[in-house]
């Protein structure tokens, strides 16, 4: 295997953020997916709306897109992306049992939506949590990862 260099690491080791300025500007699209395990009958409250906060994949769903929006503020070294498209699906899973969460992000830019897909899908799951709690402490947050992405100069990678 070829030596890899990291990106956002200078010659003398500090961190830095990586200069796309001479990078194309080409449609890039990221997947995301992540799950919320819990107890079956915290999933059936959460799928009649019985949770005293509300409706939980809706407020979920929600705090995924908000949050995809502000990935630059949250990870220090990712660049501001104007997105063209956040979605994310919250969706109740019977086999888990749980909630899985899918976000896709996509923009024309310069560097790639990963780090915004996984920050969608890493807060809708927190959302579930904080809004399950009261009726159930052991939830489990488990499986955030990046299913696919297209564009860039890497090329379009698919890992599921």
């Amino acid at each position: 295997m070829s030596e890899k260099k990291l990106s956002h690491i200078d010659d003398s080791g500090r961190a830095r953020m990586v200069d796309v300025g001479n990078k194309p500007i080409t449609e890039r699209v990221a997947v995301a997916k992540g799950e919320v395990h819990m107890q079956p009958e915290t999933l059936e409250l959460i799928q009649q709306g019985a949770l005293k906060k509300g409706d939980v994949l809706s407020v979920a769903q929600l705090a995924g897109v908000m949050a995809a929006k502000r990935t630059s503020e949250l990870i220090p070294l990712c660049h501001p992306l104007a997105l063209n498209q956040v979605l994310v699906d919250v969706e109740p899973d019977s086999s888990l049992p749980g909630v899985q969460i899918t976000a896709t992000v996509r923009t024309s830019g310069k560097t790639g939506v990963e780090m915004e897909a996984l920050t969608a899908v890493s807060v809708a799951a927190l959302t579930v949590y904080d809004m399950a709690k009261a009726v159930e402490k052991n939830m489990r947050i488990e499986n955030v990862r990046v299913v696919e992405k297209r564009g860039g100069q890497s090329g379009d990678v698919v890992n599921e």
